[in-house]
């Protein structure tokens, strides 16, 4: 195996080649991942870059990305497939007028229904077939990424849904009958612990949290995410960022936001932390009200603290 599969290293270089700058946690788990053949549930709080490892992994690797936003009521026929009921309608009415034709010469009511049955079958066959994400990512003959994003926000039944897809790369549908992938995909599961996810399904995933990454990471990913933001700026923020992440607040900034942060500094023309920009720009890194008064009074003593 060779390029950015080759080994853990060369993933991590990889992805850094596609603007994600991956800790060596990350990337074993990935280069595992692909090479034993494993879905990969990838748990952590928003913001930290759980959807973008899948988003980069699909760019690195040069592959299609199928991507499936779960929610709640989430069912087979938005995830798998489901029949184009209007197009099927839109035959019955053509043939309509050919069925008197078809059933005429029939010697009994038997012979008329299997005629019948017959003509049924047409209408749940492949061209009435529209696929849905699992059923387009095993159906990609090279394979592709799978990103089944937020996978704790689908209900219990779905997650049951998903272990044969996820332990023998299949579906059964019960007319055309089990569809297999030719290559399986590399899937990512993403969850933000909005609730536990059953046994079976971490059973069949590799799991990897990703934390809130220490100082240095987190300059290194601004950088690569914000590269005409100056070096000076850069470790200002990030230790501003690490210093709220320290305090009791209802949502501690994540990278997503340090990163957002970053690129508005730079919108403004800032060099430096002053405090009265920092105040203006609270709301772009705390996302609730009562976080921003309760640090407002506390920016002086914060910027000095890094």
């Amino acid at each position: 195996m060779s390029g950015p599969l080759a080994s853990v290293e060369a993933l991590i270089a990889g992805l850094a080649g596609v603007g994600y700058i991956a800790s060596r946690r990350i990337a074993t788990a990935l280069y595992m991942a692909i090479n034993l053949q494993k879905p990969i549930l990838v748990e952590g709080s928003a913001g930290v870059g759980k959807t973008e490892l899948g988003l980069s992994t699909a760019a690195m690797l040069g592959q299609p990305l199928i991507r499936m936003q779960c929610y709640e009521g989430l069912d087979e026929s938005k995830a798998l497939y489901e029949w184009k009921y209007g197009k099927q309608l839109l035959y019955t009415q053509i043939l309509k007028d050919r069925m008197g034709e078809t059933l005429k010469d029939a010697p009994d009511m038997d012979a008329a229904m299997e005629r019948l049955h017959g003509m049924g079958d047409l209408f749940f066959s492949e061209p009435f077939l529209e696929p849905r994400p699992l059923m387009k990512a095993l159906r990609e003959d090279d394979g592709c990424v799978l990103l089944i994003d937020e996978v704790d926000k689908s209900d219990e039944a779905f997650e049951a849904f998903l272990l044969e897809v996820l332990s023998a790369y299949q579906v059964s549908i019960p007319e055309l009958g089990v569809v297999k992938a030719k290559t399986p995909p590399l899937v990512f599961l993403t969850s933000n612990n909005v609730r536990d996810l059953g046994d079976a399904l971490k059973r069949r995933c590799l799991h990897l949290h990703i934390p809130l990454p220490e100082a240095k990471l987190e300059e290194r990913i601004v950088a690569s995410r914000v590269p005409e933001i100056e070096a000076r700026l850069t470790h200002a923020l990030v230790a501003f960022i690490q210093s709220l992440r320290t305090l009791d607040l209802r949502k501690p900034p994540s990278i997503s936001e340090t990163v957002d942060w970053a690129r508005a500094l730079v919108l403004l023309g800032a060099d430096s932390l002053e405090p009265s920009l920092v105040r203006d720009t609270l709301n772009v890194i705390l996302k609730f009200e009562q976080d921003i008064e309760a640090v407002e009074p506390q920016v002086v003593e914060l910027i000095r603290r890094r």
